[in-house]
Protein backbone atom coordinates (compact mmCIF):
# COMPACT_ATOMS: atom_id res chain seq x y z
CA UNK A 1 0.00 0.00 0.00
CA UNK A 2 1.02 3.63 -0.67
CA UNK A 3 0.36 6.61 1.98
CA UNK A 4 -2.28 7.72 -0.22
CA UNK A 5 -4.55 4.38 0.02
CA UNK A 6 -7.70 4.93 1.75
CA UNK A 7 -9.06 1.36 1.57
CA UNK A 8 -6.90 -1.65 1.49
CA UNK A 9 -7.31 -5.53 2.48
CA UNK A 10 -6.81 -6.77 5.88
CA UNK A 11 -5.94 -10.06 7.28
CA UNK A 12 -7.32 -11.02 10.56
CA UNK A 13 -5.90 -13.34 13.49
CA UNK A 14 -7.64 -16.76 14.68
CA UNK A 15 -7.96 -18.30 17.96
CA UNK A 16 -8.06 -21.44 19.83
CA UNK A 17 -10.39 -21.31 22.84
CA UNK A 18 -11.90 -24.46 23.63
CA UNK A 19 -15.52 -22.96 23.06
CA UNK A 20 -14.89 -22.84 20.05
CA UNK A 21 -16.19 -25.18 16.72
CA UNK A 22 -13.53 -28.07 15.66
CA UNK A 23 -11.83 -27.82 12.33
CA UNK A 24 -13.29 -27.40 9.32
CA UNK A 25 -16.39 -27.06 10.88
CA UNK A 26 -15.51 -23.00 12.26
CA UNK A 27 -16.33 -20.29 9.74
CA UNK A 28 -14.01 -18.24 11.54
CA UNK A 29 -11.71 -20.34 10.52
CA UNK A 30 -13.01 -21.20 7.40
CA UNK A 31 -13.08 -17.19 6.26
CA UNK A 32 -9.45 -16.48 7.62
CA UNK A 33 -8.05 -19.64 5.55
CA UNK A 34 -9.94 -17.58 2.72
CA UNK A 35 -7.24 -14.45 3.18
CA UNK A 36 -4.42 -16.58 4.12
CA UNK A 37 -3.94 -19.35 1.63
CA UNK A 38 -1.41 -20.49 3.87
CA UNK A 39 -2.75 -21.29 6.89
CA UNK A 40 -3.49 -25.21 7.60
CA UNK A 41 -6.40 -25.93 9.34
CA UNK A 42 -6.31 -28.91 11.93
CA UNK A 43 -9.46 -31.20 12.43
CA UNK A 44 -8.55 -31.56 15.90
CA UNK A 45 -8.05 -28.05 16.69
CA UNK A 46 -10.65 -25.42 17.90
CA UNK A 47 -10.96 -22.42 16.37
CA UNK A 48 -13.08 -19.54 18.48
CA UNK A 49 -12.67 -16.42 17.22
CA UNK A 50 -11.21 -13.94 14.10
CA UNK A 51 -10.19 -10.77 15.22
CA UNK A 52 -10.17 -7.90 12.80
CA UNK A 53 -9.46 -4.97 14.43
CA UNK A 54 -6.40 -3.15 15.65
CA UNK A 55 -6.19 -4.53 19.16
CA UNK A 56 -3.08 -6.49 19.78
CA UNK A 57 -4.03 -9.17 21.33
CA UNK A 58 -4.90 -11.12 17.97
CA UNK A 59 -4.46 -7.90 15.95
CA UNK A 60 -5.19 -7.63 11.78
CA UNK A 61 -2.30 -6.76 9.00
CA UNK A 62 -2.46 -5.30 5.91
CA UNK A 63 -2.67 -8.04 3.46
CA UNK A 64 -0.39 -6.67 0.92
CA UNK A 65 2.68 -5.68 3.39
CA UNK A 66 1.85 -7.72 6.36
CA UNK A 67 2.60 -4.56 8.37
CA UNK A 68 0.22 -4.15 11.55
CA UNK A 69 -3.20 -2.03 11.28
CA UNK A 70 -2.05 -0.37 14.03
CA UNK A 71 1.10 1.20 12.86
CA UNK A 72 -0.21 2.36 9.77
CA UNK A 73 -3.61 3.73 11.11
CA UNK A 74 -0.88 5.94 13.91
CA UNK A 75 1.55 6.40 10.71
CA UNK A 76 -1.89 8.29 9.06
CA UNK A 77 -4.20 9.32 11.87
CA UNK A 78 -5.77 12.27 10.30
CA UNK A 79 -6.38 10.49 6.50
CA UNK A 80 -7.30 7.09 8.07
CA UNK A 81 -8.63 7.71 11.16
CA UNK A 82 -10.27 11.04 10.84
CA UNK A 83 -10.96 14.32 13.17
CA UNK A 84 -14.18 12.90 14.99
CA UNK A 85 -12.30 9.16 16.08
CA UNK A 86 -8.80 11.54 17.03
CA UNK A 87 -10.88 14.15 18.88
CA UNK A 88 -13.49 12.02 20.77
CA UNK A 89 -12.12 8.65 20.68
CA UNK A 90 -8.97 8.35 21.43
CA UNK A 91 -7.42 8.63 18.46
CA UNK A 92 -7.15 5.11 17.43
CA UNK A 93 -9.58 2.34 15.95
CA UNK A 94 -12.46 2.93 18.53
CA UNK A 95 -13.73 -0.91 17.55
CA UNK A 96 -13.06 -4.29 17.77
CA UNK A 97 -14.92 -6.37 15.61
CA UNK A 98 -14.70 -10.63 15.25
CA UNK A 99 -16.24 -13.34 13.85
CA UNK A 100 -17.24 -15.79 16.23
CA UNK A 101 -17.91 -19.87 15.80
CA UNK A 102 -19.80 -21.25 18.98
CA UNK A 103 -19.63 -25.07 20.19
CA UNK A 104 -20.38 -24.82 23.62
CA UNK A 105 -21.23 -22.47 26.02
CA UNK A 106 -18.66 -19.30 27.21
CA UNK A 107 -17.74 -18.27 30.17
CA UNK A 108 -20.50 -16.16 32.10
CA UNK A 109 -19.45 -13.23 32.32
CA UNK A 110 -19.62 -9.35 32.38
CA UNK A 111 -17.92 -6.92 30.57
CA UNK A 112 -16.90 -3.92 33.09
CA UNK A 113 -17.73 0.03 33.04
CA UNK A 114 -14.97 1.88 32.57
CA UNK A 115 -14.60 3.45 35.97
CA UNK A 116 -13.82 -0.30 36.83
CA UNK A 117 -12.17 -1.14 33.82
CA UNK A 118 -9.43 1.63 34.62
CA UNK A 119 -9.45 0.59 38.24
CA UNK A 120 -8.78 -2.97 37.42
CA UNK A 121 -5.90 -1.91 34.46
CA UNK A 122 -4.20 -0.03 36.82
CA UNK A 123 -4.16 -2.85 39.60
CA UNK A 124 -3.57 -5.94 37.37
CA UNK A 125 -2.59 -4.79 33.55
CA UNK A 126 -1.65 -8.33 32.77
CA UNK A 127 -5.07 -9.52 33.31
CA UNK A 128 -7.27 -6.15 32.67
CA UNK A 129 -4.60 -4.87 29.23
CA UNK A 130 -6.72 -1.64 28.98
CA UNK A 131 -8.96 0.99 30.73
CA UNK A 132 -11.83 0.82 28.78
CA UNK A 133 -15.62 -0.46 28.52
CA UNK A 134 -16.88 -3.16 26.29
CA UNK A 135 -20.16 -2.67 25.40
CA UNK A 136 -20.91 -4.90 22.70
CA UNK A 137 -23.60 -5.70 19.65
CA UNK A 138 -23.72 -9.62 18.07
CA UNK A 139 -25.45 -10.20 14.66
CA UNK A 140 -26.37 -13.69 14.30
CA UNK A 141 -24.95 -15.16 10.85
CA UNK A 142 -26.83 -19.02 11.62
CA UNK A 143 -29.30 -20.17 14.59
CA UNK A 144 -27.62 -18.26 17.46
CA UNK A 145 -28.53 -20.03 21.32
CA UNK A 146 -27.56 -17.10 23.80
CA UNK A 147 -27.88 -16.19 27.99
CA UNK A 148 -28.63 -12.53 27.78
CA UNK A 149 -29.75 -10.19 30.60
CA UNK A 150 -32.37 -10.70 33.10
CA UNK A 151 -35.42 -12.35 33.37
CA UNK A 152 -38.52 -10.30 33.86
CA UNK A 153 -38.70 -9.85 38.32
CA UNK A 154 -41.65 -11.56 38.83
CA UNK A 155 -41.15 -15.07 36.56
CA UNK A 156 -37.67 -15.00 38.61
CA UNK A 157 -39.38 -14.57 41.75
CA UNK A 158 -42.37 -17.48 40.87
CA UNK A 159 -39.77 -19.82 39.95
CA UNK A 160 -38.35 -19.53 43.46
CA UNK A 161 -41.37 -19.30 45.13
CA UNK A 162 -42.91 -22.88 43.43
CA UNK A 163 -39.07 -24.75 44.10
CA UNK A 164 -38.51 -25.38 47.37
CA UNK A 165 -34.86 -26.04 46.98
CA UNK A 166 -34.29 -22.93 45.79
CA UNK A 167 -35.38 -20.63 48.55
CA UNK A 168 -32.17 -21.51 50.34
CA UNK A 169 -30.70 -18.54 48.35
CA UNK A 170 -33.68 -16.07 48.65
CA UNK A 171 -32.27 -13.44 51.39
CA UNK A 172 -34.49 -13.78 54.66
CA UNK A 173 -37.97 -11.76 55.02
CA UNK A 174 -38.20 -11.08 51.21
CA UNK A 175 -41.67 -10.99 49.79
CA UNK A 176 -41.48 -8.71 46.93
CA UNK A 177 -38.44 -8.98 44.60
CA UNK A 178 -36.54 -6.22 43.97
CA UNK A 179 -33.61 -5.44 41.70
CA UNK A 180 -30.91 -6.00 44.94
CA UNK A 181 -33.07 -9.09 45.63
CA UNK A 182 -31.99 -10.63 42.01
CA UNK A 183 -28.92 -9.19 42.72
CA UNK A 184 -27.90 -11.38 45.74
CA UNK A 185 -29.86 -14.53 44.64
CA UNK A 186 -27.23 -14.37 42.26
CA UNK A 187 -24.47 -13.78 44.53
CA UNK A 188 -25.92 -16.74 46.58
CA UNK A 189 -25.92 -18.58 43.71
CA UNK A 190 -22.36 -17.85 42.24
CA UNK A 191 -20.80 -18.69 46.12
CA UNK A 192 -22.61 -21.93 46.42
CA UNK A 193 -20.43 -24.77 46.91
CA UNK A 194 -20.29 -27.72 44.56
CA UNK A 195 -22.29 -30.08 46.91
CA UNK A 196 -25.23 -27.66 46.95
CA UNK A 197 -25.06 -26.68 43.15
CA UNK A 198 -25.14 -30.33 42.18
CA UNK A 199 -28.00 -31.29 44.60
CA UNK A 200 -30.30 -27.90 43.30
CA UNK A 201 -29.33 -29.39 39.49
CA UNK A 202 -30.69 -32.53 40.35
CA UNK A 203 -33.79 -31.12 41.72
CA UNK A 204 -34.10 -29.26 39.10
CA UNK A 205 -34.11 -31.91 36.80
CA UNK A 206 -36.98 -33.71 38.61
CA UNK A 207 -39.13 -30.39 38.37
CA UNK A 208 -42.47 -31.06 36.99
CA UNK A 209 -43.51 -28.69 33.91
CA UNK A 210 -46.76 -27.54 36.00
CA UNK A 211 -43.67 -25.87 38.40
CA UNK A 212 -41.83 -24.57 35.91
CA UNK A 213 -44.13 -22.85 34.08
CA UNK A 214 -43.40 -21.11 30.87
CA UNK A 215 -39.91 -22.11 31.30
CA UNK A 216 -39.58 -25.51 30.62
CA UNK A 217 -36.76 -25.13 28.03
CA UNK A 218 -34.77 -25.77 31.26
CA UNK A 219 -35.16 -29.43 31.24
CA UNK A 220 -33.95 -29.80 27.86
CA UNK A 221 -30.82 -27.11 28.29
CA UNK A 222 -29.64 -28.44 31.54
CA UNK A 223 -28.29 -31.63 30.86
CA UNK A 224 -26.70 -30.00 27.56
CA UNK A 225 -25.09 -27.45 30.06
CA UNK A 226 -23.60 -30.47 32.22
CA UNK A 227 -22.20 -32.26 29.16
CA UNK A 228 -20.29 -29.13 28.52
CA UNK A 229 -19.13 -27.94 32.11
CA UNK A 230 -20.01 -30.88 34.55
CA UNK A 231 -22.91 -31.48 37.05
CA UNK A 232 -21.30 -27.96 39.37
CA UNK A 233 -20.94 -25.27 37.85
CA UNK A 234 -22.80 -22.21 39.44
CA UNK A 235 -22.73 -20.76 36.10
CA UNK A 236 -25.81 -23.10 34.97
CA UNK A 237 -28.07 -22.23 37.99
CA UNK A 238 -27.62 -18.62 37.39
CA UNK A 239 -28.28 -19.00 33.38
CA UNK A 240 -30.96 -21.28 33.74
CA UNK A 241 -33.04 -19.63 36.42
CA UNK A 242 -32.05 -15.82 36.05
CA UNK A 243 -31.49 -15.06 32.70
CA UNK A 244 -33.13 -14.68 29.48
CA UNK A 245 -32.36 -17.37 26.55
CA UNK A 246 -33.17 -16.71 23.26
CA UNK A 247 -32.78 -17.95 20.15
CA UNK A 248 -31.74 -15.97 17.18
CA UNK A 249 -32.16 -16.12 13.47
CA UNK A 250 -29.52 -14.95 11.04
CA UNK A 251 -29.74 -11.35 10.77
CA UNK A 252 -30.86 -10.67 14.06
CA UNK A 253 -28.92 -9.07 16.87
CA UNK A 254 -28.63 -8.32 20.56
CA UNK A 255 -27.25 -5.43 22.56
CA UNK A 256 -24.80 -6.21 25.66
CA UNK A 257 -24.37 -2.90 28.00
CA UNK A 258 -21.03 -2.61 29.99
CA UNK A 259 -21.94 -4.98 33.13
CA UNK A 260 -24.49 -6.70 31.71
CA UNK A 261 -24.83 -10.38 32.28
CA UNK A 262 -24.34 -12.86 29.25
CA UNK A 263 -23.21 -16.41 27.95
CA UNK A 264 -23.00 -17.12 24.28
CA UNK A 265 -24.10 -20.69 23.61
CA UNK A 266 -23.88 -21.70 20.28
CA UNK A 267 -23.98 -19.99 16.70
CA UNK A 268 -22.30 -17.88 14.22
CA UNK A 269 -21.97 -14.40 15.22
CA UNK A 270 -20.55 -11.31 13.88
CA UNK A 271 -19.59 -9.37 17.12
CA UNK A 272 -18.33 -6.28 17.63
CA UNK A 273 -17.23 -4.36 20.90
CA UNK A 274 -15.81 -0.74 21.98
CA UNK A 275 -11.85 -1.15 22.04
CA UNK A 276 -11.66 -3.33 25.13
CA UNK A 277 -10.85 -6.94 26.20
CA UNK A 278 -11.59 -6.83 29.48
CA UNK A 279 -13.84 -9.33 31.16
CA UNK A 280 -15.25 -11.03 34.22
CA UNK A 281 -16.05 -14.66 34.03
CA UNK A 282 -18.14 -16.57 36.89
CA UNK A 283 -19.22 -19.78 35.39
CA UNK A 284 -19.05 -22.07 32.55
CA UNK A 285 -15.05 -22.32 32.94
CA UNK A 286 -13.13 -23.62 35.63
CA UNK A 287 -12.98 -22.46 39.29
CA UNK A 288 -9.30 -21.06 39.04
CA UNK A 289 -10.55 -18.77 35.93
CA UNK A 290 -13.46 -16.72 37.33
CA UNK A 291 -13.17 -13.34 39.29
CA UNK A 292 -14.05 -12.37 42.47
CA UNK A 293 -17.46 -13.24 42.73
CA UNK A 294 -18.42 -10.38 45.61
CA UNK A 295 -16.96 -7.74 42.66
CA UNK A 296 -18.81 -9.77 39.68
CA UNK A 297 -22.19 -9.48 41.13
CA UNK A 298 -21.64 -5.83 42.82
CA UNK A 299 -21.03 -4.91 39.62
CA UNK A 300 -23.99 -6.40 37.78
CA UNK A 301 -26.70 -3.88 36.06
CA UNK A 302 -30.46 -4.49 35.54
CA UNK A 303 -30.37 -1.66 33.30
CA UNK A 304 -33.78 -1.06 31.04
CA UNK A 305 -31.95 -2.71 28.29
CA UNK A 306 -31.08 -6.13 30.29
CA UNK A 307 -34.41 -6.65 32.18
CA UNK A 308 -36.60 -8.96 29.27
CA UNK A 309 -35.85 -11.19 25.49
CA UNK A 310 -37.57 -7.95 24.14
CA UNK A 311 -35.18 -5.14 25.56
CA UNK A 312 -31.97 -7.24 24.52
CA UNK A 313 -32.71 -7.46 20.91
CA UNK A 314 -31.30 -4.56 19.36
CA UNK A 315 -33.38 -3.79 15.69
CA UNK A 316 -32.21 -2.74 12.73
CA UNK A 317 -33.07 0.30 9.87
CA UNK A 318 -33.59 -0.68 6.56
CA UNK A 319 -31.60 1.73 4.18
CA UNK A 320 -31.78 0.29 0.75
CA UNK A 321 -30.09 -2.51 0.77
CA UNK A 322 -28.18 -2.01 3.85
CA UNK A 323 -29.83 -3.15 7.47
CA UNK A 324 -28.01 -0.76 9.73
CA UNK A 325 -28.05 -1.93 14.03
CA UNK A 326 -27.13 1.43 15.92
CA UNK A 327 -26.30 0.18 19.18
CA UNK A 328 -26.45 3.24 22.00
CA UNK A 329 -23.04 4.02 22.32
CA UNK A 330 -20.53 6.24 20.67
CA UNK A 331 -17.48 3.81 19.12
CA UNK A 332 -19.26 2.11 15.90
CA UNK A 333 -22.68 1.92 14.06
CA UNK A 334 -22.95 -2.09 12.39
CA UNK A 335 -24.50 -2.24 8.94
CA UNK A 336 -25.44 -5.32 6.85
CA UNK A 337 -25.34 -5.58 2.88
CA UNK A 338 -27.41 -8.41 1.49
CA UNK A 339 -27.62 -8.40 -2.21
CA UNK A 340 -29.32 -11.23 -4.32
CA UNK A 341 -27.70 -12.32 -8.27
CA UNK A 342 -26.60 -9.08 -9.92
CA UNK A 343 -27.49 -6.82 -7.78
CA UNK A 344 -25.56 -3.84 -6.36
CA UNK A 345 -25.63 -0.86 -3.86
CA UNK A 346 -23.60 2.08 -2.13
CA UNK A 347 -22.42 3.15 1.36
CA UNK A 348 -22.28 6.21 1.60
CA UNK A 349 -18.98 7.65 3.40
CA UNK A 350 -18.93 7.77 7.10
CA UNK A 351 -17.36 10.58 9.33
CA UNK A 352 -14.95 8.38 10.98
CA UNK A 353 -13.19 4.50 9.74
CA UNK A 354 -15.25 1.46 8.91
CA UNK A 355 -13.67 -2.24 8.69
CA UNK A 356 -15.84 -4.96 6.06
CA UNK A 357 -15.83 -8.83 6.36
CA UNK A 358 -17.38 -10.71 3.41
CA UNK A 359 -19.57 -13.44 5.16
CA UNK A 360 -21.01 -14.59 1.99
CA UNK A 361 -20.96 -14.57 -2.05
CA UNK A 362 -18.08 -12.34 -3.88
CA UNK A 363 -18.38 -9.43 -6.21
CA UNK A 364 -16.81 -6.13 -6.62
CA UNK A 365 -16.44 -3.07 -4.94
CA UNK A 366 -15.51 0.71 -6.34
CA UNK A 367 -13.84 3.20 -3.63
CA UNK A 368 -11.76 6.02 -3.99
CA UNK A 369 -11.15 5.21 -7.66
CA UNK A 370 -10.01 1.82 -7.73
CA UNK A 371 -11.96 -1.31 -8.13
CA UNK A 372 -11.44 -4.37 -5.74
CA UNK A 373 -12.31 -8.07 -5.86
CA UNK A 374 -14.51 -9.14 -3.18
CA UNK A 375 -14.48 -12.94 -2.26
CA UNK A 376 -15.86 -14.48 0.52
CA UNK A 377 -13.60 -14.00 3.95
CA UNK A 378 -12.42 -10.65 2.05
CA UNK A 379 -11.57 -8.05 4.91
CA UNK A 380 -11.42 -4.44 4.08
CA UNK A 381 -10.58 -1.18 5.69
CA UNK A 382 -12.38 2.24 4.54
CA UNK A 383 -11.31 5.06 5.62
CA UNK A 384 -13.21 8.19 6.56
CA UNK A 385 -14.84 10.05 3.38
CA UNK A 386 -14.64 7.03 1.43
CA UNK A 387 -18.01 6.23 -0.91
CA UNK A 388 -18.40 2.61 -1.38
CA UNK A 389 -20.36 0.85 -4.62
CA UNK A 390 -20.50 -3.01 -4.37
CA UNK A 391 -21.95 -5.13 -6.89
CA UNK A 392 -22.18 -8.80 -7.22
CA UNK A 393 -23.03 -11.14 -9.57
CA UNK A 394 -24.08 -13.95 -7.56
CA UNK A 395 -25.09 -12.42 -4.24
CA UNK A 396 -23.24 -11.11 -1.39
CA UNK A 397 -23.50 -10.65 2.22
CA UNK A 398 -21.34 -8.36 3.86
CA UNK A 399 -20.99 -7.03 7.59
CA UNK A 400 -19.04 -3.32 8.37
CA UNK A 401 -18.17 -1.69 11.22
CA UNK A 402 -18.20 2.25 11.07
CA UNK A 403 -17.79 4.97 13.27
CA UNK A 404 -20.79 6.94 11.72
Amino acid sequence: MTRTDRVFQLVGSCNNYPWGKQGEKSLAVQLHKKTDPNFEIKNDEFYSELWFGDYPDFPARVLETGELLQDVLQKHKDELLGKKVIEELGGQLPFLPKILSIAKALPLQIHPNKELAAKLHKEDPENFTDPNHKPEIAVALSKFEVFAGWKPLEEVQLLFKRLGVLRQFVPAGIEDWSELTLREVTRSLLQADEKTVKSVEEALAKASKEELGKQTYILDLLPRLQDQYGATDNGSLVALLCMNFLVLDAGDAIYIPADGIHAYLSGDIVECMARSNNVLNAGFCPPADRNNIDMFADTLTFKPSTRSKDSVILPSQDQGKVKIYKPPMSEFDMLRLSLFQGEGEDIEAHRGPGVMIITHGNGTMLADGKTFRLEEGSIFFVAPGVKVRIDSPGGLEAHMAVVA
